[in-house]
């Protein structure tokens, strides 16, 4: 059992050690320089039209939310009739 454990110690340390291998193409200073930019866009749309998406269907679900919400505490804040 401990052979076992020692080889499984020693393939993950290797497989670990030699992910490092691969080079990405650094891009902070592009992106600083896109949020950064003064232009007028907030910074929470200037990604581009995916962020634009997303900030809309949010606010259509937080309306929606807000008038299921109120029409719920105005369904329970009159008491149904006995008959």
């Amino acid at each position: 059992v401990l052979h076992n454990f020692l080889a499984l110690h020693q393939i993950t340390k290797r497989t670990i050690s030699t992910a490092s291998g691969r080079q990405f193409e650094n891009t902070v200073p592009k992106k600083q320089k896109q949020f950064q930019e003064d232009n007028g866009i907030p910074v929470h749309l200037k990604s581009g039209i995916a962020d634009a998406l997303l900030y809309r269907a949010t606010m259509i679900l937080i309306v929606g939310r807000m008038a299921y919400a109120i029409f719920e505490l105005a369904v329970a804040s009159f008491p149904k009739k006995q008959d």
